[in-house]
């Protein structure tokens, strides 16, 4: 296999949200055990924005923005100035930063498309590029693709909610070693763990003290549960200088079909991605960008009130998950996610998913995807109708149960 086949054979997507209606239907014959558990079908593989509706006004603001024609159809290759200038000044509150609207923030196509554009402009062919593991699944794909070398970082997330559980001391050896960047998601995708104010404050006492650059990924940073506290690393004293944060409005507020993400931080790090975006998307999609005036302006009450929700949720299934033998998962402090570990199986993990969809209607994305040491767990996005989620999840268990040695 030459070395692009190789490339883009580590980019697989069969377990990317989504996709699995293009994955081959494994044959299971041999290992079967029982009958079907009839039940709603849920794919786990991402949220339902049918469940959790899009943030109120979001189509009345895409539908001005169409109205508004070609001057907001071809903005800026980073995104509409006005749009900008009314973000810049949103999220400097919501961080405790501030940020340049001209020089330092950049409108993307979602926020897969800002940590595209974020790792291409600060890694290169041969670099080492510092990762958590585990973490959201394109990272390390990303840094294989630019050639660069993966530096693994354990992310000690089981059994210890002060804290997510960054090892730091793998960290500064990654530093120590010729790591020149970081990247992280906070909170934590897969597992939901909010990085401490210790921990955020350590990260930013290294990449100073290496003179390393921050990718930080804070999608979720809004959907904090009660009594949860978040530490932006971009408002800490010895914030790095170079660092760029990664946010959007496709999670908590439901807006992933507008493909909108935002990035901010060090100017010289935001115009090389402005650069890179003119010449694979030119810029994030025009009329959508007019959606982002209904982002950190949504109604009074509604983003607690979708907090709550998916509070409601997160407890039902942990409640459901807990009362399995052998069981592990942590209690998400943020997010949507679960991150379900598994007791010893009588199948292998992987075979275990194509199961779960094949007697259960339950999609689920394995835990390979996110480090080669959390292949027995699988993760699931519980943002989903609180009643199918609870009885897929008790089918999940069922089918545990059946199969666990």
């Amino acid at each position: 296999m030459n070395p692009l086949e190789t490339k883009f054979t580590q980019l697989g997507t069969d377990n990317a949200p989504g996709q699995e209606g293009r994955q081959k239907t494994a044959d299971l014959t041999n290992v079967l055990r029982g009958e079907p558990l009839a039940g709603q079908p849920v794919d786990f593989s991402h949220g339902d924005v049918d469940a959790f509706t899009p943030t109120p006004g979001a189509f009345d603001a895409f539908t001005v923005g169409v109205q508004a024609g070609g001057q907001q159809a071809y903005t800026e290759y980073r995104g509409k100035k006005s749009l900008r200038e009314m973000l810049a000044a949103r999220l400097a509150a919501f961080t405790g930063a501030g940020v340049s609207a001209q020089q330092g923030l950049i409108l993307t196509p979602g926020s897969q498309g800002a940590l595209f554009l974020a790792m291409a402009a600060c890694a290169g062919a041969g670099d080492m590029v510092a990762i958590v593991q585990p973490d959201y699944f394109a990272n390390r794909k990303l840094v294989q693709f630019l050639d660069a070398q993966v530096v693994p970082v354990r992310l000690n997330y089981l059994g210890n909610d002060a804290h997510a559980g960054l090892d730091l001391s793998q960290l500064e050896d990654a530093f120590k070693g010729g790591a020149r960047l970081f990247v992280f998601s906070n909170p934590n995708n897969p597992t939901g763990a909010v990085y401490s104010s210790t921990e955020i404050a350590t990260i930013a006492r290294l990449a100073r003290e290496y003179g390393a650059t921050v990718i930080v990924d804070q999608l979720y940073s809004r959907l904090l549960y009660a009594g949860q506290t978040y530490t932006h690393l971009r408002a800490d004293l010895n914030a790095p200088d170079n660092l760029v944060t990664v946010m959007g409005p496709s999670k908590t507020e439901s807006l992933s079909g507008y493909r909108l993400g935002v990035a901010f931080g060090t100017a010289a790090l935001i115009d090389r991605m402005e650069k890179l975006q003119a010449i694979v998307s030119l810029r994030a999609p025009g009329y959508c960008q007019a959606v982002l005036q209904t982002w950190f302006a949504e109604p009074a009450g509604w983003l607690q009130e979708r907090i709550e929700a998916h509070q409601r949720i997160r407890d039902a299934l942990l409640a459901e998950l807990r009362a399995v033998a052998g069981v592990q998962v942590r209690t998400p402090q943020a997010g949507s996610y679960l991150f379900v570990q598994l007791p010893e199986m009588a199948v292998a993990p992987q075979t275990f998913v194509a199961l779960l969809r094949h007697q259960a209607a339950v999609t689920v994305t394995p835990g390979a995807e996110f480090g080669p040491h959390t292949c027995d767990s699988f993760r699931l996005n519980f943002s989903q109708d609180h009643d199918a989620a609870v009885h897929a999840v008790q089918r999940v268990c069922a089918l545990i149960e059946r199969y666990c040695v």
